[in-house]
């Protein structure tokens, strides 16, 4: 598939570049369920009105008809459509339908393609498109973006459901649902048998000798109170291991929001506590399957940090 010199942008959703093969449907249920692991969060909580008042306000950008497709299954050959998806479709959308590398995030990050194509294995993607839609996609193409008509490419309808039938046979690989945000604790705390002062610098040495640089100490609330009225019971510790810093900022930048790495410490009537964020929490939060990885190993470091100093 020829690819133009030109960046396109295109929204997770779907809906600037192929609104002659969205319908409202596939724009509501795209609002519902998002693109677990692809940045597109779901957002289940909103009211039925307001996700009309979000495709309404995505309808005004553009003029003209507004597509229904039939809900029905496509029959087509997915022995066929593999060999059709590895010659035509693979080099944009992974092997395995995994999309582009990268997130979509922010043009500024390297990645393998001008722009990110979308997952076709996701299981927010596959329970919002019918299989009429994918074959209009396929017969039509995005425009503003590499993705070509594929009847203008030279393949048959019959081929083009042999692709459908394929991509639908992605709907069998999800099975657990991914974890709510609510699901997971929002930070790691555990109490500590030693004062204040003991407790920090047990910090201090657990983060060093998990390999991270210490940047400094500081009282929790420094900058929000006159200096010298703050409270001296509550302080912050500071650390970072710039290697993992730079692999995680590639991976996702929005982790930038929650660096350096940092401990907090806090007495109050007598007990020392040792508090940080639950990476699996961000994990989830971010929506970002690449980045998981890289939460889970956060996890362990910090727990196991935080084991150690109140051990």
């Amino acid at each position: 598939m020829a690819m133009p010199a030109t960046v396109a942008w295109a929204c997770p959703c779907g809906c600037r570049p192929s609104r002659t093969v969205s319908s409202d449907a596939y724009l509501k249920q795209t609002i519902r369920l998002g693109r677990p692991g692809r940045v597109m969060p779901r957002f289940d909580h909103l009211s039925a009105a307001e996700v009309e008042a979000i495709v309404e306000h995505i309808r005004g950008w553009h003029d003209g008809d507004r597509p229904v497709f039939s809900q029905a299954r496509i029959e087509g050959d997915v022995q066929r459509g593999a060999r059709l998806f590895s010659q035509h479709c693979a080099q944009c959308h992974g092997e395995q339908g995994e999309g582009g590398q990268g997130t979509g995030v922010t043009f500024s990050r390297p990645r393998d393609l001008p722009i990110i194509a979308p997952a076709l294995n996701n299981p927010g993607f596959l329970a919002a498109a019918s299989d009429a839609m994918i074959k209009a996609t396929l017969m039509q193409g995005r425009e503003g973006t590499p993705m070509a008509s594929f009847r203008e490419q030279g393949l048959s309808e019959e081929q083009i459901n042999d692709l459908v039938a394929y991509v639908r046979s992605f709907e069998g690989e999800h099975t657990d649902p991914a974890p709510r945000v609510e699901e997971i604790e929002p930070t790691l705390v555990y109490d500590s048998p030693y004062g204040l002062e003991e407790t920090v610098e047990a910090v201090e040495r657990a983060a060093v000798g998990k390999n991270f640089r210490l940047i400094r100490r500081q009282k929790l609330e420094e900058g929000l109170f006159p200096e010298g009225e703050e409270n001296d019971r509550q302080v912050i510790v500071y650390f970072c291991n710039f290697n993992f810093l730079y692999d995680a900022l590639t991976v996702d930048p929005r982790v930038g929001l929650f660096l350096p790495c940092r401990v907090t410490v806090v007495e109050q009537e007598g007990q020392v506590r040792v508090m940080t964020i639950n990476p699996k929490r961000l994990s989830v939060l971010f929506n970002n399957e690449r980045l998981d990885q890289a939460c889970d190993e956060m996890h362990r470091i910090y727990t196991d940090i935080l084991e150690e100093a109140t051990f």
